[in-house]
Protein backbone atom coordinates (compact mmCIF):
# COMPACT_ATOMS: atom_id res chain seq x y z
CA UNK A 1 0.00 0.00 0.00
CA UNK A 2 1.27 3.30 -1.26
CA UNK A 3 2.96 5.05 2.12
CA UNK A 4 1.03 8.26 1.07
CA UNK A 5 -2.15 6.50 1.38
CA UNK A 6 -0.96 4.96 4.61
CA UNK A 7 0.00 8.50 6.31
CA UNK A 8 -3.84 9.80 5.07
CA UNK A 9 -5.53 6.99 6.79
CA UNK A 10 -3.19 8.20 10.33
CA UNK A 11 -4.29 11.61 9.60
CA UNK A 12 -7.81 10.80 9.13
CA UNK A 13 -8.22 9.05 12.34
CA UNK A 14 -6.13 11.36 14.55
CA UNK A 15 -8.79 13.98 12.53
CA UNK A 16 -11.64 11.78 14.29
CA UNK A 17 -9.81 12.16 17.34
CA UNK A 18 -9.39 15.94 17.38
CA UNK A 19 -13.03 16.00 16.39
CA UNK A 20 -14.54 14.11 19.21
CA UNK A 21 -12.44 16.98 21.47
CA UNK A 22 -13.84 19.86 19.46
CA UNK A 23 -17.42 18.23 20.48
CA UNK A 24 -16.71 17.81 23.99
CA UNK A 25 -17.33 21.52 23.84
CA UNK A 26 -19.57 21.87 21.55
CA UNK A 27 -22.24 19.95 23.66
CA UNK A 28 -22.16 22.54 26.46
CA UNK A 29 -23.49 24.83 23.92
CA UNK A 30 -26.75 22.81 22.57
CA UNK A 31 -27.18 21.92 26.32
CA UNK A 32 -27.94 25.52 27.29
CA UNK A 33 -29.51 26.62 23.89
CA UNK A 34 -31.85 24.10 24.00
CA UNK A 35 -32.88 24.51 27.42
CA UNK A 36 -33.22 28.51 27.55
CA UNK A 37 -32.29 29.55 23.98
CA UNK A 38 -28.92 31.70 25.05
CA UNK A 39 -26.22 31.27 23.26
CA UNK A 40 -23.74 30.73 26.39
CA UNK A 41 -20.42 32.68 24.94
CA UNK A 42 -19.14 31.22 28.56
CA UNK A 43 -18.91 27.88 27.81
CA UNK A 44 -15.56 28.01 26.49
CA UNK A 45 -14.42 30.09 29.87
CA UNK A 46 -16.57 27.28 32.17
CA UNK A 47 -14.31 24.18 30.57
CA UNK A 48 -10.68 26.77 31.55
CA UNK A 49 -12.84 27.43 35.01
CA UNK A 50 -13.55 24.07 36.15
CA UNK A 51 -9.88 22.73 35.12
CA UNK A 52 -8.69 25.54 37.22
CA UNK A 53 -10.08 24.42 40.21
CA UNK A 54 -9.63 20.78 39.16
CA UNK A 55 -5.95 21.63 39.84
CA UNK A 56 -5.86 24.05 42.38
CA UNK A 57 -8.31 21.59 44.69
CA UNK A 58 -5.85 18.44 43.60
CA UNK A 59 -3.00 20.49 44.11
CA UNK A 60 -4.05 21.60 47.71
CA UNK A 61 -3.76 25.45 46.65
CA UNK A 62 -5.20 28.16 48.46
CA UNK A 63 -7.33 29.85 46.91
CA UNK A 64 -7.06 33.45 46.18
CA UNK A 65 -3.36 32.85 47.35
CA UNK A 66 -1.81 35.90 45.84
CA UNK A 67 -4.23 38.39 47.02
CA UNK A 68 -3.98 37.25 50.04
CA UNK A 69 -0.21 37.44 50.46
CA UNK A 70 -0.18 41.48 49.14
CA UNK A 71 -3.08 42.51 51.55
CA UNK A 72 -1.27 40.52 54.52
CA UNK A 73 1.99 40.09 53.85
CA UNK A 74 2.24 36.74 54.26
CA UNK A 75 3.57 33.70 52.36
CA UNK A 76 0.23 31.00 51.62
CA UNK A 77 0.38 29.10 48.94
CA UNK A 78 -0.62 25.53 49.51
CA UNK A 79 -2.40 23.58 52.41
CA UNK A 80 0.30 20.59 52.18
CA UNK A 81 -1.95 18.15 51.25
CA UNK A 82 -2.95 16.40 47.57
CA UNK A 83 -6.03 15.32 46.93
CA UNK A 84 -7.08 11.85 45.14
CA UNK A 85 -8.12 12.34 41.54
CA UNK A 86 -11.29 11.27 42.05
CA UNK A 87 -12.36 13.36 45.18
CA UNK A 88 -11.10 16.56 43.49
CA UNK A 89 -13.47 15.57 40.62
CA UNK A 90 -16.30 15.69 42.51
CA UNK A 91 -15.32 18.71 44.64
CA UNK A 92 -15.16 20.65 41.28
CA UNK A 93 -18.78 19.26 39.61
CA UNK A 94 -20.22 20.49 43.08
CA UNK A 95 -17.99 23.88 42.53
CA UNK A 96 -19.64 23.83 39.09
CA UNK A 97 -23.58 23.06 40.14
CA UNK A 98 -22.55 26.00 42.97
CA UNK A 99 -21.92 28.18 39.82
CA UNK A 100 -24.61 26.96 37.91
CA UNK A 101 -26.96 28.10 41.30
CA UNK A 102 -25.12 31.61 40.86
CA UNK A 103 -25.65 32.11 37.61
CA UNK A 104 -29.39 31.88 38.03
CA UNK A 105 -29.71 33.51 41.50
CA UNK A 106 -28.36 36.57 40.06
CA UNK A 107 -27.87 36.45 36.31
CA UNK A 108 -31.31 34.60 34.50
CA UNK A 109 -33.98 35.36 37.11
CA UNK A 110 -33.70 39.06 36.09
CA UNK A 111 -34.02 38.05 32.43
CA UNK A 112 -36.82 36.28 31.65
CA UNK A 113 -38.35 37.11 28.29
CA UNK A 114 -35.34 39.26 27.78
CA UNK A 115 -34.57 39.52 23.58
CA UNK A 116 -31.98 36.75 22.89
CA UNK A 117 -28.99 39.82 22.04
CA UNK A 118 -29.82 40.70 25.65
CA UNK A 119 -29.04 37.03 27.16
CA UNK A 120 -25.97 36.57 24.70
CA UNK A 121 -24.38 39.91 25.94
CA UNK A 122 -24.86 38.66 29.62
CA UNK A 123 -23.14 35.40 29.04
CA UNK A 124 -20.33 37.43 26.97
CA UNK A 125 -19.45 39.70 30.71
CA UNK A 126 -20.24 36.33 32.49
CA UNK A 127 -17.13 34.90 30.28
CA UNK A 128 -15.38 38.29 31.36
CA UNK A 129 -16.12 37.40 34.91
CA UNK A 130 -15.36 34.08 35.22
CA UNK A 131 -11.83 34.52 33.57
CA UNK A 132 -10.99 37.72 35.79
CA UNK A 133 -12.24 35.53 38.88
CA UNK A 134 -10.26 32.16 38.11
CA UNK A 135 -6.32 34.62 37.67
CA UNK A 136 -7.57 36.14 41.04
CA UNK A 137 -8.58 32.41 42.29
CA UNK A 138 -5.80 30.52 40.97
CA UNK A 139 -3.40 32.42 39.21
CA UNK A 140 -2.44 32.45 35.77
CA UNK A 141 0.74 30.58 35.50
CA UNK A 142 0.38 27.64 33.32
CA UNK A 143 -0.42 23.99 35.04
CA UNK A 144 0.03 20.38 34.51
CA UNK A 145 -3.27 17.97 35.19
CA UNK A 146 -3.13 15.02 35.84
CA UNK A 147 -5.73 12.39 36.41
CA UNK A 148 -4.92 9.36 35.74
CA UNK A 149 -5.83 9.34 31.79
CA UNK A 150 -3.46 7.26 29.97
CA UNK A 151 -0.98 9.62 27.85
CA UNK A 152 1.27 8.71 24.99
CA UNK A 153 1.15 6.53 21.78
CA UNK A 154 -1.08 3.41 21.66
CA UNK A 155 1.18 0.75 21.27
CA UNK A 156 -1.14 -1.69 20.21
CA UNK A 157 -3.07 0.01 17.71
CA UNK A 158 0.81 1.05 16.67
CA UNK A 159 2.57 -2.59 16.16
CA UNK A 160 -1.10 -4.08 14.46
CA UNK A 161 -0.79 -1.46 11.94
CA UNK A 162 2.85 -1.68 11.74
CA UNK A 163 2.21 -5.86 11.02
CA UNK A 164 -1.02 -4.85 8.74
CA UNK A 165 0.71 -2.53 6.57
CA UNK A 166 4.68 -2.26 7.58
CA UNK A 167 3.73 1.14 8.78
CA UNK A 168 2.77 2.04 12.81
CA UNK A 169 -0.37 4.16 13.21
CA UNK A 170 0.44 7.06 15.80
CA UNK A 171 -2.55 7.47 17.99
CA UNK A 172 -2.62 8.88 21.15
CA UNK A 173 -4.16 7.12 24.29
CA UNK A 174 -5.35 10.91 25.85
CA UNK A 175 -7.71 11.01 22.01
CA UNK A 176 -9.18 7.31 22.51
CA UNK A 177 -9.83 7.78 26.19
CA UNK A 178 -11.48 11.75 25.07
CA UNK A 179 -13.32 9.12 22.49
CA UNK A 180 -15.06 6.73 25.15
CA UNK A 181 -16.22 9.61 27.04
CA UNK A 182 -17.69 11.33 24.43
CA UNK A 183 -19.81 8.78 23.29
CA UNK A 184 -20.49 7.88 26.90
CA UNK A 185 -21.76 11.83 26.65
CA UNK A 186 -23.38 11.68 24.20
CA UNK A 187 -25.90 8.73 25.20
CA UNK A 188 -26.57 9.72 28.24
CA UNK A 189 -27.65 13.02 27.40
CA UNK A 190 -29.71 12.08 24.10
CA UNK A 191 -31.59 9.86 26.30
CA UNK A 192 -31.65 12.39 29.28
CA UNK A 193 -33.28 14.55 26.72
CA UNK A 194 -35.90 12.69 25.01
CA UNK A 195 -37.16 10.30 27.63
CA UNK A 196 -36.71 11.88 30.93
CA UNK A 197 -39.35 13.84 32.71
CA UNK A 198 -36.76 17.10 33.31
CA UNK A 199 -35.63 16.60 29.67
CA UNK A 200 -39.29 17.11 28.15
CA UNK A 201 -39.25 20.21 30.82
CA UNK A 202 -36.15 21.61 28.93
CA UNK A 203 -37.54 21.47 25.57
CA UNK A 204 -41.04 23.21 26.99
CA UNK A 205 -38.87 25.55 28.40
CA UNK A 206 -37.13 26.92 25.36
CA UNK A 207 -39.73 26.62 23.31
CA UNK A 208 -41.48 29.54 25.82
CA UNK A 209 -40.65 30.39 29.09
CA UNK A 210 -44.09 31.76 30.40
CA UNK A 211 -46.43 29.24 28.78
CA UNK A 212 -43.77 26.44 30.72
CA UNK A 213 -44.25 28.21 34.17
CA UNK A 214 -48.27 28.24 33.25
CA UNK A 215 -48.03 24.65 33.56
CA UNK A 216 -46.54 24.47 36.48
CA UNK A 217 -42.55 23.81 35.37
CA UNK A 218 -40.05 25.77 37.48
CA UNK A 219 -38.05 27.79 35.53
CA UNK A 220 -35.54 28.30 38.33
CA UNK A 221 -34.64 24.31 38.57
CA UNK A 222 -34.57 23.86 34.95
CA UNK A 223 -31.70 26.58 34.75
CA UNK A 224 -30.17 25.67 37.47
CA UNK A 225 -30.33 21.28 36.39
CA UNK A 226 -28.97 22.46 32.67
CA UNK A 227 -25.99 24.63 33.63
CA UNK A 228 -25.23 22.46 35.87
CA UNK A 229 -24.80 19.71 33.32
CA UNK A 230 -23.43 22.27 31.06
CA UNK A 231 -20.45 23.05 33.61
CA UNK A 232 -20.13 18.92 34.03
CA UNK A 233 -19.32 18.37 30.01
CA UNK A 234 -17.53 21.88 31.04
CA UNK A 235 -15.29 20.11 33.79
CA UNK A 236 -14.77 16.83 31.40
CA UNK A 237 -13.68 19.39 28.37
CA UNK A 238 -11.33 21.03 31.10
CA UNK A 239 -10.21 17.94 31.99
CA UNK A 240 -9.37 16.36 28.41
CA UNK A 241 -7.76 19.72 27.42
CA UNK A 242 -5.76 20.34 30.10
CA UNK A 243 -4.51 16.95 30.28
CA UNK A 244 -3.78 17.63 26.26
CA UNK A 245 -1.95 20.94 26.55
CA UNK A 246 -1.94 21.81 30.27
CA UNK A 247 -4.27 24.43 32.07
CA UNK A 248 -3.46 27.98 30.75
CA UNK A 249 -5.96 30.82 29.95
CA UNK A 250 -5.39 30.07 26.14
CA UNK A 251 -7.64 27.07 27.08
CA UNK A 252 -10.91 29.24 27.04
CA UNK A 253 -10.33 30.22 23.08
CA UNK A 254 -11.37 26.61 22.34
CA UNK A 255 -14.91 27.90 22.31
CA UNK A 256 -13.95 29.59 19.00
CA UNK A 257 -13.29 26.15 17.34
CA UNK A 258 -16.68 24.58 18.18
CA UNK A 259 -18.64 27.53 16.84
CA UNK A 260 -17.93 25.57 13.02
CA UNK A 261 -19.23 22.20 15.08
CA UNK A 262 -21.99 24.15 15.99
CA UNK A 263 -23.33 25.45 13.08
CA UNK A 264 -22.75 21.83 10.85
CA UNK A 265 -24.00 19.84 13.35
CA UNK A 266 -26.84 22.46 14.34
CA UNK A 267 -27.36 24.56 17.57
CA UNK A 268 -30.51 22.30 18.90
CA UNK A 269 -29.04 18.32 18.24
CA UNK A 270 -26.77 16.53 21.15
CA UNK A 271 -25.74 13.79 18.38
CA UNK A 272 -24.87 16.61 15.76
CA UNK A 273 -22.94 18.36 18.71
CA UNK A 274 -21.05 14.82 17.18
CA UNK A 275 -21.00 14.74 14.07
CA UNK A 276 -20.28 18.29 13.42
CA UNK A 277 -16.87 18.02 15.45
CA UNK A 278 -16.02 14.93 13.81
CA UNK A 279 -16.57 16.35 10.22
CA UNK A 280 -14.09 19.19 11.30
CA UNK A 281 -11.44 17.47 12.99
CA UNK A 282 -11.55 14.96 9.85
CA UNK A 283 -11.79 17.87 7.60
CA UNK A 284 -9.21 20.48 8.67
CA UNK A 285 -6.69 17.77 8.73
CA UNK A 286 -7.43 16.01 5.37
CA UNK A 287 -7.19 19.77 4.00
CA UNK A 288 -4.07 20.74 5.55
CA UNK A 289 -2.66 17.02 4.39
CA UNK A 290 -3.63 17.63 0.91
CA UNK A 291 -4.19 21.28 0.21
CA UNK A 292 -1.66 23.00 2.98
CA UNK A 293 1.48 22.11 0.84
CA UNK A 294 0.37 24.02 -2.27
CA UNK A 295 -1.24 26.97 -0.53
CA UNK A 296 1.96 27.48 2.14
CA UNK A 297 0.29 25.59 5.25
CA UNK A 298 -1.55 26.96 8.12
CA UNK A 299 -5.08 25.61 6.54
CA UNK A 300 -6.13 24.53 9.79
CA UNK A 301 -6.36 27.76 11.27
CA UNK A 302 -9.08 28.85 8.96
CA UNK A 303 -10.78 26.00 7.44
CA UNK A 304 -13.34 25.25 9.69
CA UNK A 305 -14.61 28.14 9.42
CA UNK A 306 -14.66 28.90 5.80
CA UNK A 307 -16.79 25.36 5.56
CA UNK A 308 -19.12 26.95 8.57
CA UNK A 309 -19.58 29.66 6.23
CA UNK A 310 -20.78 27.29 3.30
CA UNK A 311 -23.24 25.34 5.64
CA UNK A 312 -24.45 28.91 6.85
CA UNK A 313 -25.30 30.10 3.32
CA UNK A 314 -26.35 26.70 2.38
CA UNK A 315 -27.72 25.14 5.52
CA UNK A 316 -28.34 27.60 7.97
CA UNK A 317 -29.84 24.96 10.06
CA UNK A 318 -26.91 22.67 10.26
CA UNK A 319 -27.31 18.81 9.35
CA UNK A 320 -29.60 17.81 12.37
CA UNK A 321 -30.90 21.24 13.72
CA UNK A 322 -34.73 22.26 13.74
CA UNK A 323 -35.65 24.19 10.38
CA UNK A 324 -37.04 27.29 11.61
CA UNK A 325 -40.72 28.45 9.81
CA UNK A 326 -41.77 32.02 10.14
CA UNK A 327 -44.81 33.23 8.67
CA UNK A 328 -46.22 36.74 8.70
Amino acid sequence: MPDQLLFGMEVVLNGLMAGVLYSLVALGFVLIFKASGIFNYAQGVMALFAALTLVGIQDGQVPFAHLINAIFGTELHHFGWHVPAILAIILTAIVMVGFAWVVERYILRHLVNQPDIILFMATIGLAYFMEGFGDIMWGADIKKLDVGLPQGINTAIDETTYNWFGYGFFIDNLDIAATIVAVLLVVSLTLFSQYSKQGRALRAVADDHQAALSVGISLRYIWVLVWSIAGFVALVAGIMWGAKSGVQFSLSLIALKALPVLMLGGFTSIPGAIVGGLIIGVGEKLFEFLIGPLVGGATENWFAYVLALLFLVFRPQGLFGEKIIERV
